[in-house]
């Protein structure tokens, strides 16, 4: 899973970036990887990697992992080359998800670039050079398919879609919220890879006061809330200074700090709680002496597909899986004593994988 991280200058953007990315870096197996200056690697926290690894004595235990990237150079005008202009798109058109960091917090001492704390505006600003964007493409597009529509009248469909959507566009809305009931004008939709398309998580950063009851009392987190509702997407509620000292704390300490401020999971917990719920994704596991592992496909994938995460060749032969849920295993305290009492099942090629599903996969090719 890729996310990516935008926002205006000065609402904790660059803050919350680093803070994300450091703590991921004390995963053994998948520590905060610098792919280029701007894109971290992190192992999504999941506690029950560590007992499953316990459990089998695995030699190594590997998580799943998010790649966020930061994009930077997203301000007012940078449609039209203000700021890093267009430089931003490259990173942003691969992303699965974007995390929106909106500033609820006030503070004489951080100035916003607009002279005052509104979230919606700041919200409103992002999204116009997102749809200006979208529209330079679709117009480009236009201009090309509609020349070719004269002699292939199979894309009609295809026309009349994009003649829509610049219109949507025009209209100050953003392409996922375009209503499109023709299933090949949806996969044509989907292909088109438009950044206002893609699913939005808003963050929330509030001040530290605001945390612990999750900005309810904040009412610029409501705001966000009520928009974020309208427009079928996620918010999760940060402080991104705090989220910078969590990053510097081990395990231990970080439990004990996040109790003391009254708190039950940190940031980058609620982001990847987010990101899974909106993209509709799931862990199923695997684990053994060699290695315990978490695999993340999305919800209502079949066993053979999800088997083919691990190796082609798993679903290209795969006979059957053998599927006992993470608890219970850990429960009967090894898979024989599971077998046993007749909590390991036998599941086909029609099974539907579920989140914490530990997996032994039959092939043969």
């Amino acid at each position: 899973m890729k996310l990516g991280i935008v926002g205006l200058p000065n609402v904790g953007k660059s803050t919350l970036f680093n803070s994300l990315t450091k703590a991921g870096a004390e995963s053994a197996n998948y520590p905060f990887c610098t792919i280029d200056p701007n894109v971290g690697v992190v192992a999504v926290p999941d506690e029950r990697l560590k007992l499953l690894g316990d459990l089998y004595h695995s030699k190594k235990v590997t998580p799943a992992v998010i790649e966020f990237v930061d994009i930077a150079g997203l301000v007012k005008g940078a449609s039209k080359g203000e700021g890093l202009g267009n430089q931003f798109l490259s990173h942003i058109r691969e992303v699965d998800a974007i995390v929106h960091v909106v500033r609820c917090f006030e503070d004489s001492n951080v100035i916003h670039v607009d002279g005052n704390v509104d979230p919606l505006r700041d919200i409103e600003t992002i999204d116009l050079e997102l749809i200006f964007s979208d529209l330079e493409i679709l117009e480009r597009r236009l201009s090309k398919t509609a020349k070719s529509a004269f002699n292939d009248k199979s894309l009609a469909k295809e026309v009349e879609l994009l003649k829509g959507l610049i219109a949507h566009l025009e209209d100050g809305k953003a392409a996922r919220t375009y209503v499109c009931d023709d299933e090949d004008q949806l996969a044509i939709l989907s292909g088109l890879n438009l950044l206002t398309y893609k699913p939005v998580i808003f963050a929330a950063n509030v001040s530290e006061d605001d945390l612990a009851d999750d900005g309810a009392s904040n009412p610029h987190v409501q705001k966000v809330r009520r928009f974020a509702a309208e427009t079928g997407s996620q918010v999760f509620v940060i402080c991104a200074k705090i989220e910078e000292e969590i990053a510097e704390l081990d395990d231990d300490e970080k439990a004990m700090f996040l109790e003391d401020l009254g708190l039950s999971e940190s940031g980058l917990e609620k982001l990847i709680a987010a990101s899974y719920d909106l993209l509709g994704l799931l862990s199923f596991l695997t684990s053994g002496e060699d290695e315990t592992r978490a695999w993340t496909i999305r919800k209502g994938t079949k066993a053979p597909q999800a088997a083919g995460k691990i190796h082609s060749d798993f679903e290209r032969g795969f006979i059957r899986a053998e599927v006992v849920n993470y608890r219970d295993l850990l429960d009967c305290g090894a898979y024989a004593a599971a077998r046993d009492k007749g909590l390991v099942r036998l599941e086909g090629k029609d099974y539907v994988v579920q989140d914490g599903d530990v997996i032994l996969f039959r092939f043969n090719v």
